[in-house]
């Protein structure tokens, strides 16, 4: 016979499995229009209809919000729309160029779809890790860094280049810029990371490597667990060299 305790105990397992079940199919309706509005910036509703099969006006009101798509019709077009949306041949084709051979990255840092749809790929490989803590330097890195720590529900600190006001403790570290002949210094609170955490450090771009450095080194004076790294962009071969440095897991989207 089964005791209360047990009987009550099952009653909150289904209804967080129902919960459970119905945030994911949320999360799947969302992540189709947000594919939608992406592809929507290059093709025309005339186009979405085609590969999709559904009326504009339909494809209309997922694209403005108006209505979600039932469960079964967001798997139907996400398998309909993946091989138009390839993440790391859209942010490379929105890089801009200048004649010195630097880029400007802004048109991917602010489209929070973009960036939801690559945290939820970079979530999905470090989901198991044990992962209590994003860290970023301010403030390129702040947008990616937010999308990926809410993905993977958990809070973002980030350092930065001045003392604030009314935090009386930090970590700090000096380092020098690449070709900038100064010395620059991140500063995080002490609170931020607490000794044992598992931090994975994120960043929008990485080209010498040494701000990720320091961030590295204030994960060692907080005595926290680095579990990897992610950038959007890197150049050259660092990241192979940080790999191989700190032998942890070190990704970036797009390599150039």
């Amino acid at each position: 016979m089964t005791s209360r305790k047990s009987f009550i105990h099952i009653l909150v397992n289904v209804h967080w499995g129902k919960g459970m079940n119905q945030y994911e199919a949320i999360k799947e309706k969302i992540k189709v229009i947000r594919m939608l509005r992406i592809l929507k910036k290059t093709y025309t509703y005339e186009d979405l209809s085609k590969i999709t099969g559904l009326p504009i006006t339909v494809l209309n009101r997922y694209v403005r919000g108006k209505v979600l798509p039932s469960i079964e019709r967001a798997k139907e077009l996400e398998e309909k729309l993946k091989p138009y949306l390839n993440l790391e041949e859209e942010v490379k084709r929105r890089l801009k160029f200048d004649s010195f051979g630097f880029f400007d990255t802004m048109s991917v840092l602010s489209d929070t779809n973009l960036l939801a749809l690559i945290a939820e790929e970079v979530a999905l490989k470090y989901l198991r890790t044990g992962v209590s803590k994003v860290l970023t330097a301010a403030t390129d890195g702040i947008p990616l860094a937010v999308q990926i720590a809410n993905e993977l529900g958990i809070d973002v600190v980030y350092a930065k280049k001045k003392k604030e006001v009314g935090i009386e403790k930090f970590y700090e570290v000096n380092y020098v810029p690449s070709a900038s002949g100064s010395i620059t210094t991140l500063y995080l609170p002490m609170w931020a990371i607490k000794r044992g955490e598992r931090v994975l450090i994120v960043d929008d771009v990485v080209r010498s490597g040494e701000t990720q450095r320091a961030l590295v080194e204030l994960c060692h004076q907080a005595d926290a667990t680095l579990v990897g790294m992610f950038f959007l962009i890197s150049v050259g071969d660092v990241i192979d060299k940080l790999q191989e440095e700190y032998n942890i897991p070190v990704d970036a989207l797009v390599k150039l």
